[in-house]
């Protein structure tokens, strides 16, 4: 297993980076309720082997514990004896870096994202058009327009994978479960924080044009 060859300083790394963008998502209410998930990958990868850092469920995200991270294999299990939950969808991460073999995963919930998801779930993604922020996910095209997947949301996580699955687009960095909130991913943790930024941006620019043009 490639877990035995991970040493002390890469996890050490992936729970300080965790603990960082934990911290900051946090401070702009994006963890309502406990909500959302994050993780990073440690260690050598291959898509049917790799492990990743992730958050452990139910745990308040506005403060900081002991407790707060644990290292899951690719089928999400602990490779460490532990009392600790992964989060309940961290099947979701496992599929999301089987196929794109990213760094970083991060997950959140908010208003715009969640209402956009509901907006237009009849053509399953959200349509943007000629937005600058639409460089900040590596797509440089100019007046390009993307479409951001949006998949089912089922109380039942594996129903969600297949869809996944299905969906996700390579040149996307992100995936959005309807009514629920937005997956988004990059190479590193630095690279999936600006394209989850990019995402809140582009949501928010969406619902703010479909009102001002009495679209909804």
């Amino acid at each position: 297993m490639a877990y035995q060859n991970v040493t002390l300083e890469q996890k050490q790394q992936a729970f300080a980076e965790l603990r960082e963008v934990k911290e900051l998502f946090a401070s702009r209410g994006w963890f309502p309720g406990t909500s959302g998930n994050l993780s990073v990958r440690v260690g050598d990868y291959a898509a049917n082997d790799f492990q990743f850092a992730v958050t452990a469920s139910g745990k308040d995200k506005t403060v900081h514990t002991p407790e707060d991270y644990l290292i899951v294999d690719q089928d999400g299990k602990p490779v460490e004896a532990t009392t600790l939950r992964p989060s309940a969808e961290t099947l979701i991460h496992t599929e999301i870096y089987r196929l794109t073999g990213a760094g970083a995963i991060f997950h959140i919930h908010s208003i715009y994202n969640s209402i956009v998801s509901e907006w237009f779930w009849d053509r399953k993604a959200v349509p943007v058009k000629a937005v600058e922020l639409i460089k900040g996910l590596n797509i440089w095209e100019e007046d390009v327009q993307i479409d951001i997947p949006i998949v089912s949301n089922f109380a039942e996580i594996p129903r969600i994978v297949p869809e996944v699955t299905e969906r996700l687009d390579p040149k996307i960095p992100g995936i959005l479960l309807r009514n629920h909130g937005i997956y988004a991913w990059g190479a590193n943790a630095f690279e999936a924080k600006r394209h989850l930024e990019s995402f809140e941006f582009l949501f928010e620019y969406v619902y703010r044009w479909e009102l001002l043009n009495g679209k909804k």
